[in-house]
């Protein structure tokens, strides 16, 4: 994905709620992917094993504080 690596920071249900995610991520300015194995979206069934969202090694942290801030505050919009 990126140099120097992708970690996962979150595992989610479903590729809607990871592109939600990297949606937030990427409004935030973070590149984010959705990594699922789940034949490119042809077998939605094995999304329940999880669907991961990666962001470079580098934004982890960020992710991972930005992830938590919308958890403990969902119902805040930002525009």
């Amino acid at each position: 994905m990126i140099d120097g690596g992708s970690v996962s920071v979150a595992v989610v249900g479903s590729r809607a709620e990871a592109e939600l995610i990297v949606g937030l991520l990427g409004s935030s300015g973070l590149r984010a992917a959705v990594s699922a194995d789940d034949a490119g979206g042809q077998e939605p069934q094995l999304q329940l094993q999880g669907v991961q969202v990666l962001v470079a090694r580098s934004d982890e942290a960020t992710a991972r504080r930005l992830l938590a801030d919308a958890q403990d505050d969902p119902g805040t919009v930002e525009s």
